[in-house]
């Protein structure tokens, strides 16, 4: 069995799930680790507590090996917002958004902007939602400082080119928010200054496992403005205040939860081991099938036909007047996705299995049925 068949044969979720653009339902692997890390903390014995500890680290290297970046450059983080917000409220100048993005980089700049006198936020609106290199050449302007963007558009699946983004965006930061891609997704992520994700979707790995990646350019331009006392030069700051840490530890509020690091480093050996190129081509296949299905039943799809301007998610968008039927007809076919503001997301992994695109299938084909009457 090859390492890529392993990692699918260890998927588990029920047929028909089709929801890890949403929440990615935990490997048996992170399941164990959770448990057996859950019983060492219950022992009181120190060398157990060091034992669970010590995943924060294995996770950093791992997470600096998937990016392609130094160990210094990583810090875990509660969430994937809570990195943005480390990378915003640190912002001078203007950062370029589109309006239409997840609100972890829409509300978080207008909320950093709000509090910072040098600091604004410059607005774009993208064709369809696209954050193209040249939607993003034609809104750049002398104050643009940053430009932040999702590596996968939460509401159309489309897949922004970050090496194509690095090169319009020139000497200005780029801010990547990549929950809806990290780990299923072969991107150029050394083309981005800071890099955030999360390991409770297509990692597996649950939440409050989230972890950023700030370059020597990041921490050169960026204030530690909600630094706490983990992000100094020193490992416990008392009768003084030191100064921040050097690294990218400096975009650090407090010690790192020591079970969701071990959830993370778990879910990430996983995907090391299968390879990103391997998951990533396996999560296009079925992210084709998805599509041929909706084309073939007459489903627009705002989601790219093209391969490499996607990733795992695909959004149909029926008549406004059909959205519940389809919706209807997948709950009753047991498929499980997101309906949102008119729009139906289906997203599905490696590991989702041929019976989950047969409900899928059926489901499609009940509500052709029903449209034809």
């Amino acid at each position: 069995m090859s390492d890529l068949e392993a990692y699918i044969s260890s998927f588990e979720a029920e047929p028909g799930y089709l929801d890890w653009a949403a929440f990615g339902p935990l490997s048996p692997r992170v399941r164990d680790e959770m448990h057996a890390d859950a019983e060492l903390l219950g022992t009181g014995r120190r060398s157990s507590i060091d034992l669970v500890r010590g995943h924060s680290d294995v996770a950093r290297r791992l997470l600096a090996e998937l990016l392609g970046a130094d160990v210094a450059e990583v810090t875990l983080q509660p969430s994937t917002s809570y990195g943005l917000m480390q990378a915003l409220y640190g912002l001078r100048g203007g950062v370029l958004v589109s309006r239409g993005e997840f609100p972890s980089l829409t509300v978080t700049a207008t909320r950093a902007a709000a509090v910072r006198d040098d600091l604004r936020v410059q607005w774009m609106e993208p064709d369809g939602g696209f954050v193209t290199p040249d939607t993003v050449r034609s809104a750049l302007t002398d104050e643009t400082t940053a430009v932040a963007v999702s590596l996968v558009d939460f509401r159309t699946g489309y897949l922004a080119d970050l090496g194509a983004l690095r090169d319009v965006v020139g000497d200005r930061l780029l801010i990547v928010d990549a929950i809806q891609g990290f780990g299923v997704t072969d991107a150029d992520y050394a083309a981005a200054d800071v890099v955030c994700g999360n390991g409770y979707k297509w990692l597996r790995a649950g939440r409050g496992a989230g972890w950023a990646r700030f370059t020597s350019r990041a921490l050169e331009r960026l204030e530690p403005v909600l630094s706490g006392f983990s992000g100094t030069e020193v490992d416990l700051p008392v009768d003084e205040v030191p100064n921040v840490a050097p690294t990218a530890r400096r975009f650090t509020v407090t010690a790192d939860d020591m079970l969701a690091a071990g959830r993370l480093a778990t879910g990430l050996e996983e995907v090391r081991d299968a390879g990103v190129p391997a998951i990533a081509d396996a999560v296009a296949d079925r992210a084709d099938e998805m599509i041929a299905y909706a084309d073939e039943h007459g489903i627009p799809v705002v989601t790219p036909h093209e391969r490499e301007n996607r990733a795992g998610i695909v959004v149909l968008r029926p008549e406004a007047a059909d959205v519940s039927a389809l919706s209807a007809a997948l709950v009753n076919r047991g498929v499980t996705f997101t309906a949102r503001a008119g729009s139906v997301r289906l997203a599905a992994h490696a590991g989702t299995g041929d019976d989950s695109m047969r409900l899928l299938v059926e489901a499609l084909g009940a509500f052709s049925t029903y449209r034809a009457r």
